[in-house]
């Protein structure tokens, strides 16, 4: 009987377990809390130490701690030094042998850049033109979903609110940017803001104090700047707005391309009445656009909805490639550092959060947050560097940056790619990216000897998708068998 490897198993046993976790998520439903909830069982289920605080008990902050057995874990996932202490030179050789003839493969185009580091050391593997600022289509995400989980921590829920109007009789729904707010029964997209209890508990309030009927005002005034994203007219986007349920769609959908609402924010403020006329309260006249009552201090609230915590907004955009939560997230960042919610202050907050994260931000450009605008200049070795610093345990509040990630042969934008019998298979999360001409892809994957890489090769000029992204799996597949 022929050797077997130990990496071999290892890789094979994980690949056997992710398939079998992925049923289970499937079975148990959708993200919670920023964690899929079979995953966060089943890590639970292997001892009583590890993972990440998120209790809320004496002592706990506004952000999960690291665990104490965090550093140990990943020093036995395979050899390497502690974060911070020197470590021995990488045999780097037989992955650059490996990835140099893929990346002169046409199909990438005629501009290709490259950057591999070994995340518990910081130790640059292989780069090739790394520090050069490219188009990075949607692994800008990953940008977006560092500043955003930095500005706001993951715990954080974005508030939809109904308040006191200025006009006697009159109530406003007030828009605060929730990504996830639905106007269904039951959200297709799992937890978040919910029109429907928002209506129920609205109701109640206003017939414990006596009326039945009013006028309805909505106020999207949170967001500034122009609605619409200088793509344009766009099925992958709807118009960037502080009021929005179901991300504009006019069907069940929760990802992809589909014709959007010509007034999101107008279209929300129509359902809530339609909830509240269901519920007992008459609602006079149409909705129409308008402000609280004005007052030295703000009105308090007749009722509330929560969105889903930041973590999970990043999982879910990270996992499916959500443009219409990664605009939300980068305004909500320009929020929390003081800039207009708008495309130019969330680029300016953006930067911000990445410089004080100690990210050379040199030649970089977020012009937006979700990557449809070529204006948008990135490095793979910045891609690479956020990466690492998501995967710090002294940086928990950043992990739905890796855990968002799709799963190559399992889930969203990689369900389809390096799949099957591929050696990455099961070991290599990665946020694609593609527009016209422009491919990239950028994750993390366990190499042979189970140390935790950050890769992100960035593509240009390539004469199609097809061609480009069979390249670009092929060196991510590399990377996880030859470093």
């Amino acid at each position: 009987m022929p050797l077997v490897k130990s990496w071999q198993l290892i890789a094979g046993a994980a690949v056997a377990g992710l398939a079998l976790s992925v049923a289970v998520v499937a079975a148990a439903g959708p993200w919670d809390s920023g964690q899929r909830k079979a995953e966060r069982d089943r890590a639970a289920s292997w001892g009583l130490t590890g993972g990440t605080d998120h209790g809320d008990g004496p002592g706990s902050g506004p952000l999960p701690q690291a665990a104490p057995s965090a550093p140990g874990v990943l020093g036995a996932i395979g050899p390497g030094a502690a974060r911070g202490q020197a470590a021995a030179p990488a045999p780097s050789g037989k992955l650059a042998a490996a990835l140099k003839p893929l990346l002169a493969d046409p199909a990438l185009g005629t501009v290709r850049t490259a950057s591999v580091v070994d995340t518990a050391t910081g130790q640059v593997l292989y780069e090739s033109g790394a520090r050069d600022a490219m188009t990075p289509a949607s692994t800008v995400k990953i940008v977006t979903a560092a500043a955003a989980l930095a500005a706001l921590g993951p715990e954080h829920r974005i508030r939809t609110t109904v308040v006191p109007g200025a006009a006697p009789g009159q109530i406003v729904l007030v828009g605060g940017g929730d990504p996830s707010l639905t106007a269904k029964k039951k959200s297709p997209a799992g937890s978040g803001g919910s029109l429907v209890a928002l209506a129920a508990d609205t109701a109640q309030a206003l017939k414990a104090a006596g009326t039945d009927t009013v006028t309805l005002g909505y106020d999207d005034s949170l967001y500034t700047g122009p609605a619409r994203h200088p793509i344009g007219l766009n099925p992958n986007i709807a118009l960037v707005t502080a009021l929005t349920a179901d991300e504009g769609r006019p069907d069940d959908s929760t990802s992809g391309p589909v014709d959007r609402a010509e007034d999101p924010s107008k279209d929300a403020a129509r359902a809530f009445r339609t909830l509240l006329t269901e519920r007992g309260i008459k609602v006079t006249g149409e909705p129409a656009r308008t402000k609280p009552a004005a007052g030295d201090a703000p009105a308090q609230p007749l009722a509330t909805t929560l969105s889903t915590p930041v973590a999970g907004l990043v999982e879910r955009m990270l996992t499916n490639s959500d443009n219409d939560i990664a605009e939300a997230l980068a305004r909500q960042t320009a929020l929390a550092s003081g800039q207009p919610a708008s495309f130019e202050g969330a680029e300016k907050a953006v930067a911000a959060k990445l410089a004080a994260l100690g990210v050379d931000t040199a030649g970089s450009r977020f012009a937006d947050g979700s990557g449809l605008n070529r204006a948008d200049k990135v490095s793979a070795g910045l891609l690479t560097g956020l990466l690492a610093k998501a995967a710090d345990p002294q940086r928990p509040e950043l992990r739905p940056v890796l855990t968002g990630l799709p799963v190559a042969g399992f889930t969203g934008t990689l369900r389809g790619r390096n799949a099957g019998t591929s050696p990455a298979a099961g070991l290599l999360r990665a946020k694609t990216g593609t527009l016209t001409g422009v491919n990239s892809l950028s994750g993390t994957v366990v190499d042979p000897s189970g140390r935790l890489l950050a890769f992100a090769f960035l593509t240009a000029n390539s004469p199609g998708p097809e061609g480009a992204e069979k390249a670009l799996d092929k060196l991510a597949a590399a990377v996880a068998t030859s470093s």
